[in-house]
């Protein structure tokens, strides 16, 4: 019997089985369209040497595709019943390769290293919309297994994940991500893959992990990101007043990492911003 995929049909099917009424809390909108996930697993670049992790395998759609392409998936999923269902799912759908498949019932959030029987080397996901940027940098920091990745997001989360400085859209998120990876946009999605359909469209970020661009303490350097980024409209001495302890010591430390101080966090890469932490403990 070959391995089969999920499709419109198969999810409302299962959703009913199971009682599930997708819920904008959860972010739970099940993809149904086979020739998304086979070019989501395709653009994911993933091998038969990769253990991927998933978060958010909800009915299975994305899990049957990546089973026989690579070789282990851990499912990590926060809803009781669908992680209860996911192994019996990949056995009827997937006979071939669903000896490869973990299901680990928990928040993706507060996963940790010791939780994988197997260190994930890549993250392939349809991550639901209010939680995408910290799954994927909790998930970067606590795993270092995790080498490269393609997640699944919110249009508009993709823009900030993958933005350069000077853009407009540049921020938190893709200051941060830049700590620990090189992302890019990896193409759009339509919100007509999904049941039900989502009021968003959706898009493709690759990510592919690089060393940090500095030995100063990460912690510190997002504290400095964190403060740069809170009130937007100030230029660089006085947003990292607080953070610095005045705007003079604020200053003192832009000019010590070769920042002008009357810039503005949005034109920093993650390197400048390192360069600032450092240039406090100096």
């Amino acid at each position: 019997m070959e391995d089969q995929l999920l499709g419109p049909g198969d999810v409302r099917r299962l959703a009913a089985e199971l009682d599930i009424r997708p819920t904008k809390k959860l972010g739970q909108n099940f993809v149904h369209d086979p020739n998304t996930v086979r070019r989501i697993v395709s653009a994911a670049e993933v091998t038969a040497d990769d253990s991927v992790l998933e978060v958010g395998p909800g009915l299975g759609s994305l899990t049957l595709a990546l089973l026989p392409a690579v070789g282990s998936v851990t499912a990590v999923e926060i809803d009781p019943v669908l992680a209860a269902k996911l192994s019996a799912t990949a056995a009827a759908f997937a006979p071939n390769s669903a000896e490869n498949l973990t299901v680990l019932q928990a928040d993706a959030l507060k996963v940790r290293a010791e939780d994988f029987a197997e260190p994930p080397t890549a993250l392939v996901a349809n991550l639901p919309y209010n939680v995408a940027v910290p799954v994927v940098l909790h998930l970067l920091a606590e795993l270092p297994s995790l080498r490269r990745g393609l997640v699944m997001v919110q249009s508009e989360v993709a823009d900030r994940m993958a933005a350069e400085p000077g853009s407009r859209v540049y921020g938190v998120p893709s200051a941060k991500a830049g700590w620990f990876a090189e992302v890019r946009r990896a193409g759009p999605v339509s919100r007509n893959v999904f049941w039900p359909v989502p009021n968003v469209d959706s898009g493709l970020v690759a990510f592919r992990r690089v060393d940090p661009p500095s030995s100063a303490p990460r912690e510190e350097v997002f504290r400095v990101v964190d403060a740069a980024f809170a009130q937007r409209r100030k230029v660089l001495r006085g947003a990292l007043a607080g953070w610095a302890g005045s705007a003079t010591r604020a200053e003192e430390y832009l000019r010590a990492a070769g920042i002008e101080p009357t810039d503005r966090g949005e034109r920093l890469t993650i390197a400048d911003f390192a360069r600032i932490a450092e240039a406090k403990q100096s």
